[in-house]
């Protein structure tokens, strides 16, 4: 480890933009009377630049990272033992779904307890724009306004949904987009990126948004671009036409001039399989081109949709209600039951991705007679109803359940996990939500990476396997993250950016969620501070909502 000299020590005594370098012998002694708040006393810091980590103290004024160094001559208000921790940027989760779950559990818990400090929302489906009455808000920045006044555990920021704006403009049903309404979807994402949204996301592989063309994507894109967005894709295909798909994504950056970042890179085919150099290659020469295409990694190999994915996508036409009657139509089951089983061109299909029923685990369900299933895999449940026509089990189940079944499916290889993850251009987000074991949603059975993801890529892929570097690791989870959204005052440890700070002991951080028991907390990541404030103390939760919504660089302050 690396102690950096005395005279290195940075301190802030002026505004952020007016740093000074400056020793603690040189301050005169009104300053050595200021206090901190905080100091977060002899830690090993490992500041989210990907290199070596220092012995350093760091102080804390207000929510901001006011100096680190030698502090231990400095009055403060608390300190905090970090002589056997190592001290990290908190973490800032580049994917994650927690748009809807933070309204009414805005403690966060299962990511506080991560060490996430900053969450990415608005994959496809953003909380905005949507039609009057259906949300206390219409637009993206009403919903920004309404998360400040109820209050949020952790930083919050979003893109513009494709999906959220198809629908917006058009609706449900399988039409494609006319020039009319690709207008519109574009002043709706101008406005979206006014509201303070950081570019705009899809999720192509769901109706009716995957009608979207490429040239279509190009230009809703372009408009991101103008006010400093970026590009996050759910590319159209994880399987049999990935590198069709990843291409596409490439395409779109290429055509928008926008940086790009594939979300949750894989494939996800039994049949492809070990196909992940050659999507490492088709990267690497668009980024020797010059186009700043990056990807984020979740350390898993199963993957969550809903159950409602396995049925084709002409079924989707008009939403969930019109797919419920085509399920229970006569003359359609034959046709519906064909494509499940033998797929269409260009559709992926979860099933046939998978390779069977008994590779889907069930997380929610709500019809008395299915409940005991939460947690079982398809072919559990197929069983008990006969198992003799599994697809019948199917549509029943949805038709019983309102259309949606969340599950995961289990459908890519450590190996192409592993190399994705040991790129430079991937970073790790969590695909997951906030939620806790006692809250609301207890009841469901949630892919573990829900409160799993970041300890166990300390734990497991750092300490266990060596498949990262721990100086590494820990950028992927901050300044990398940080620095590809274009968040530039958080992300890192240093002097003037705000204070967001995790905390974990290296010997034991791990997750403790598993599949089969996914409600479980990880271990090792005693203190986590958002904005200055402590979330988490020695393990508990102390019930502060200090996170701030962060806007992107296009915001425009309309009041």
């Amino acid at each position: 480890m690396i102690r950096p000299p005395f005279f290195c020590l940075q301190l802030l005594l002026v505004p952020f933009l007016c740093m000074e370098v400056v020793t603690a012998q040189s301050l005169d002694q009104n300053a050595k009377n200021t206090a901190f708040d905080i100091v977060i006393a002899d830690g090993t810091v490992l500041d989210g630049s990907g290199l070596a980590s220092f012995k350093a103290d760091v102080g804390l004024r207000g929510d901001t990272i006011a100096a680190m160094g030698d502090l231990s001559d400095f009055p403060r208000s608390r300190t905090i033992d970090a002589a056997k921790l190592f001290v990290a940027p908190g973490f800032v989760d580049m994917h994650n779904h927690s748009d809807q779950t933070l309204l009414d559990e805005p403690r966060c818990e299962s990511m506080i307890r991560q060490g996430v400090t900053t969450m990415v929302l608005g994959e496809g489906h953003s909380m905005g724009p949507v039609k009057a009455g259906s949300q206390p808000w219409t637009t993206l920045g009403g919903y920004f306004k309404h998360i400040e006044k109820q209050g949020v555990a952790t930083n919050i920021c979003s893109y513009v949904g494709q999906s959220q704006i198809w629908t917006y403009v058009k609706g449900y049903e399988l039409e494609p987009a006319t020039d009319t309404q690709l207008e519109a979807m574009k002043q709706e994402v101008a406005l979206a990126m006014q509201d303070g949204a950081w570019g705009l996301s899809t999720s192509l592989m769901t109706p009716p948004a995957d009608l979207v063309t490429t040239e279509q994507l190009i230009e809703l894109a372009k408009v991101a671009r103008t006010y400093g967005g970026i590009y996050s894709t759910h590319t159209r295909n994880e399987g049999e036409e990935a590198l069709k798909a990843y291409a596409e994504a490439i395409t779109v950056g290429k055509g928008a001039n926008i940086k790009v970042d594939l979300i949750h890179l894989k494939i996800s085919h039994k049949d492809h399989w070990g196909r992940m150099p050659e999507v490492m290659a088709l990267i690497e020469e668009a980024r020797a081109d010059g186009y700043d295409i990056q990807a984020h990694v979740y350390p898993y190999t199963a993957g969550q949709d809903n159950l409602r994915s396995i049925i084709p996508p002409w079924a989707h036409d008009g939403g969930v209600k019109d797919m419920l009657e085509r399920l229970q139509t006569p003359d359609l089951y034959t046709r519906i039951r064909k494509d499940v089983l033998q797929g269409l061109p260009g559709w992926y299909n979860h099933y046939l991705a998978t390779g069977s029923w008994e590779g889907m685990l069930l997380v929610s369900l709500s019809d008395p007679r299915n409940k005991p299933f939460v947690g079982k895999r398809m072919s559990e449940l197929i069983a008990s109803r006969g198992g003799n026509d599994p697809v019948k089990v199917l549509f029943d189940v949805l038709i019983e359940e309102g259309g949606s079944v969340p599950t995961v499916f289990f459908h890519h290889t450590e190996p192409d996990m592993q190399l994705a993850m040991k790129q430079s251009f991937t970073s790790i987000g969590s695909d997951g939500s906030a939620i806790s074991p006692d809250g609301p949603r207890s009841g469901i059975h949630p892919h573990p990476r829900w409160y799993g993801t970041f300890p166990r890529v300390l734990g497991r892929y750092v300490r266990e396997l060596g498949v990262l570097k721990l100086p590494e690791a820990i950028h992927k989870m901050t300044g990398l993250n940080a620095q590809k959204i274009g968040i530039r005052d958080r992300g890192f440890l240093r002097v003037g950016y705000k204070a967001d700070v995790t905390i974990f002991d290296p010997a034991e951080v791990i997750d403790l969620a598993t599949y089969e028991n996914p409600h479980k907390y990880p271990i090792g990541i005693p203190y986590v501070v958002v904005n200055g404030e402590i979330v988490l103390d020695n393990g508990q939760h102390t019930g502060a909502l200090p996170g701030k919504v962060l806007r992107g660089p296009g915001y425009r302050n309309k009041h």
